[in-house]
């Protein structure tokens, strides 16, 4: 990505569903969209969003919804996973605004007004909620974190999926190391059952419980074989490649899990510490100069 292109460090979690789960006229279109020779990349739809913003008063939700998508092959079988900007600017407006004034979040309510203005925040807020009375059941196939990948996300992998290395060649990928995760449907629900089980018998309720009940509803949404995807997208950018190269956060989530089922109260903690630092260390990057 060029330098003159700011890179949002925000980590996705993305569906990719086969062609047989949209029912048409969307079918026809993602199967004619993926023959394409050239799809648009990750860099691709960061730098339209950020187009977006130049203008004032910014352009916080695209006026029509993107009708591109990221296109994977699993097992021979064409999957998609649309972008739907639309849809995802207004989830993440929401949650901005909800957030606002939040010691853990970098932009306390002035700065928000300031970048985001009142009347562009309720006009949003407005439009979204006419679109929500047309499109009751949607959904988008992209989550986002930003500055950080939720623990419960790695839950849903095992460290042998672990993909990392190069980005590609050339002056626009800069060499950048990429890392991510890429699991069948079918794998993540059940480790994402099995998750939930440990922790509901050896944890109280809490936002680590919350999250994962969240994110199984989200998956039960989708077709079984369609491949999740975790891809710590912008923050390999704030990550040192040594740094990246050592992350292996599923391999500790899975440990500790393993550890509080087998009652190793020690072996659990040692895990969640190695998380907990390797994590606190790239969200406290945000307020650095």
């Amino acid at each position: 990505m060029p330098a003159s292109v700011t890179v949002p460090y925000a980590s996705y979690l993305r569906v990719y569903e086969p062609l047989a789960a949209f029912p048409e006229p969307e079918r026809s279109h993602w199967v004619r969209y993926a023959q394409q020779e050239t799809l648009p990349t990750a860099q691709d739809e960061v730098r339209r969003s950020l187009t977006d913003l130049v203008p004032m008063p910014p352009v916080v939700v695209p006026h029509h919804e993107s009708a591109d998508a990221f296109v994977a092959e699993v097992e021979g079988v064409t999957c998609v996973c649309p972008w739907r900007t639309r849809l995802r600017g207004w989830q993440a407006l929401a949650a901005l605004t909800q957030a606002a004034g939040d010691q853990e979040i970098a932009m306390p309510q002035p700065v928000l007004d300031a970048a985001v203005p009142p009347v562009v925040r309720r006009q949003a807020a407005e439009d979204y909620d006419r679109w929500r009375e047309r499109n009751p059941d949607a959904r988008p196939w992209i989550r986002t974190a930003v500055w950080q990948v939720p623990v419960r996300w790695f839950v849903l992998f095992a460290d042998d999926e672990r993909e990392f290395g190069k980005s590609g060649s050339g002056e626009e990928s800069g060499q950048q190391f990429v890392l991510r995760y890429r699991t069948p449907m079918v794998q993540a629900r059940r480790r994402l059952a099995r998750g939930l089980k440990v922790l509901r018998e050896e944890l109280e309720e809490g936002p680590l419980i919350e999250g994962l009940v969240d994110v199984g509803r989200w998956l039960e949404e989708f077709h079984p074989r369609s491949l999740v995807e975790l891809d710590y997208g912008g923050l390999a950018y704030a990550i040192g490649d040594e740094q990246l190269a050592a992350d292996h956060s599923a391999a500790d989530v899975a440990e500790g899990l393993a550890a509080l089922r087998a009652g190793d109260e020690e072996a659990a903690g040692e895990a969640y510490e190695r998380l907990t630092l390797r994590w606190r260390a790239v969200r406290e990057l945000q307020f650095a100069n």
